[in-house]
């Protein structure tokens, strides 16, 4: 075995089987171990290849359609790609209770989105605030002068904000411009227009410019999603159930940051199958939680008038149906297909949708019966899987382990050992 380095100069420029050579000498790995790497890359090497760099093959995810979705009144069926047992079906399960009240109800503001200018070594921060709001028009029309095709589809720069910051390292002046991204994410966007301003702000300010860059915190995109769950269709226990582990996640950053993983695993798996970025989306989201000094789940519940459960939730979604892999994948472009989405306002509104059925479906498995009788009879089949079994295997492992209610990877490696006996 060759001894182990990271330091593989051009490594990039190496061709595709040169890295896969590299790799199993560095790693010790055999011709069966390589094969696998190789056999899942080949169908789309070219196109992840152009995606990012020093690519050696693909990690799959499982895609899934959730069913029984009605989001203001129109029928979908939503791609998720996610690996963790129970995801796609409690989503499905949620919709279809949700369908006894007219299902969800959600409405999105316009999609804004905010990049920030630093400026460093001003000395007269007045005189240079006002200097700014002087320039504002001229400083949007030069923003907008970067992407005259968003200007055209009605997008582009809209306002900017100054804030003056005290930091460990001393005053900064802050620009935050305003951005309509249309149907893009934006990211690219409004990189691009925050550093052609700098040098401008840098010559009415006196100042230099240090980070130009954009915002993940969207707070001028946000979605709001509303369902009903009717009582005698859920029961009286478990709205109460559901209003009491509500009450937890308001009170416990503890338990709003595992309220808000729920909302999570429904709104990455779409947000993935859709080639969008799960990172600015999650990172947005939990800056949301945090708005108001302590971390909250961004969904809460309550009873209406008739005793049943009303679920809201709200958090900022930046995604985009143009750009980025959202056009260069694939299967992105199939999910996007299969959503019939005609903006990015629209496809946020079903992430949020998906987010909050998401939500509630663990809330209602937790106040019933806990996690282990639920998500783990899926995850049993894994576990058997895991240690060997196949085919009917699988089937026979996984319920032995539920109908003991002891689900675990020990369990099933000695029930796969019995029944090789």
């Amino acid at each position: 075995m060759a001894p182990q380095t990271s330091r593989i100069p051009e490594f990039y420029k190496k061709s595709y089987e040169e890295r896969l050579q590299i790799l199993k000498e560095q790693a010790d790995l055999s011709d069966e171990e390589i094969h696998i790497l190789r056999l899942h890359a080949a169908a789309s090497f070219g196109t992840v290849s152009r995606m990012i760099e020093n690519v050696v093959s693909v990690m799959f995810l499982p895609l899934g359609m959730a069913t029984n979705f009605l989001i203001n009144g129109e029928e979908y069926v939503i791609p998720m790609a996610v690996e963790e047992s129970s995801v796609v079906a409690a989503a499905c399960n949620a919709a279809k209770l949700a369908r006894y009240s007219g299902g969800f109800k959600v409405s999105s503001t316009e999609p804004v989105m905010i990049g920030q200018v630093q400026l460093l070594g001003i000395e007269d921060f007045v005189t240079s605030k006002n200097t700014i709001f002087c320039y504002k028009d001229r400083i949007l029309v030069l923003a907008n002068a970067h992407d005259r095709v968003l200007v055209a589809n009605g997008g582009g720069a809209i306002d900017l904000e100054i804030q003056v910051l005290d930091t460990k390292r001393g005053p900064m002046l802050i620009v935050y411009l305003l951005v309509n991204v249309c149907d893009a994410m934006g990211s690219n966007i409004v990189n691009t227009m925050v550093e052609g301003i700098a040098p401008f702000l840098e010559d009415l300010t006196g100042g230099y410019a240090r980070l130009r860059v954009v915002s993940n915190y969207a707070v001028r995109r946000v979605v709001k999603a509303t369902a009903i769950w009717k009582k005698e269709i859920i029961g009286a226990e478990v709205v109460e159930g559901v209003l009491d582990a509500d009450a937890l996640a308001f009170a416990d950053p503890y338990r709003a940051a595992t309220h808000n993983k729920g909302i999570m695993n429904g709104v990455d798996a779409v947000v993935i199958a859709t080639g969008n970025d799960f990172r600015a989306v999650e990172a947005g989201a939990h800056s949301y939680a945090a708005r108001n000094g302590l971390y909250q789940p961004l969904s809460t519940y309550y009873k209406n008038e008739e005793g049943d459960l009303v679920g809201e939730l709200e958090m900022p979604l930046a995604i985009g149906i143009v750009g980025g892999i959202t056009k260069s994948h694939p299967i992105a472009q199939l999910c996007l297909k299969i959503l019939r989405v005609k903006s990015a306002q629209q496809l946020a509104e079903i992430i949020g949708a998906v987010g909050l059925a998401q939500n509630f479906a663990a809330l209602r498995v937790l106040v019933r019966e806990g996690l282990q009788r639920g998500h783990m009879r899926l995850h049993s089949k894994n576990m058997a899987g895991n240690v060997g079994a196949v085919g009917e295997e699988i089937d026979a492992i996984a319920d032995r382990m539920v109908s003991e209610h002891c689900i675990s990877a020990g369990r099933a490696r000695e029930l796969f050992e019995e029944l090789k006996k």
